[in-house]
């Protein structure tokens, strides 16, 4: 059952050939831990080039730009489109009713080209800074910074309520409300240090705060707030390494 729900969250969250089965995807859906298994593939292979920079140097940005070319490489642009929507909807002057109709918008407004603006600019500063940091250290953040998005992924599948049926109410009508499985999960993060630790409570406070957000203004979570949560705790969770390993 794990090993076929890690199958579907990789199928899921990332452009890996596996886990397209109907089979996979229900077992992901029922099992929240299989976010933060799949952080743990997502961050290594991420952090391939900072390693490999390493090995043959070569300019800081240019290892960065390795970075972000493997990181969408292997996730995607699916959950940037989250970001957008949010963006969008975030910037609307009404009720929820209202916001969530610009979730639904195939139009691509000023908040979307904002928020996208702000999160790959972040995102850009954050490889540039990791490319700076000893290999082991970039690797640890890369690797805690996934984990813990996926972990406020899970948060959201076991906590939320959904916005409306759709992409976000397959998680949540089908999760657990414990996070319990999730955080054994992502409990080896502790190996890597008081930083990465950091790394990790950085990303899922990002996460919480989403989901409070999306409760209050679109009335509960939906595959947008899911997307848009993974690329804001990476975001953060990075930055936080980012200042913790330079502070230690």
């Amino acid at each position: 059952m794990a090993l076929t729900a890690t199958k579907g969250a990789l199928g899921f969250l990332t452009r890996i050939p596996t886990g397209r089965s109907e089979a996979a995807w229900t077992a992901f859906r029922e099992t929240p831990a299989a976010f933060p298994l799949a952080g743990w593939v997502v961050g290594v292979l991420a952090a391939l080039p900072l390693v490999a920079a390493e090995l043959r140097p070569i300019p800081d940005p240019t290892a960065a730009f390795g970075y972000l070319l493997a990181l969408y490489a292997v996730t995607g642009i699916n959950h940037a489109d989250g970001v957008a929507d949010l963006g969008d909807a975030a910037v609307v002057h009404g009720d929820p009713d209202d916001r969530r109709a610009v979730l639904k918008d195939t139009e691509v407004g000023v908040g979307a080209v904002l928020a996208l603006g702000l999160v790959l600019a972040g995102l850009a500063l954050a490889a540039l800074a990791l490319a700076r940091l000893p290999p082991v250290a970039a690797v640890a953040v890369v690797v805690a910074a996934e984990v813990g998005a996926k972990v406020g992924m899970a948060a959201l599948a076991c906590l939320g309520d959904p916005a409306f049926e759709g992409l976000g109410s397959a998680f949540t009508d089908n999760a657990p409300t414990e996070l319990a499985a999730p955080a054994l999960v992502a409990a080896p993060i502790v190996l890597l240090g008081v930083p990465a630790v950091a790394v990790l409570a950085g990303a899922v406070a990002v996460a919480l705060a989403l989901l409070s957000w999306a409760e209050r203004n679109l009335g509960g979570v939906n595959g947008d707030v899911f997307g848009a949560t993974n690329e804001l705790a990476r975001l953060a969770g990075l930055h936080v390494g980012v200042v913790a390993w330079t502070l230690s």
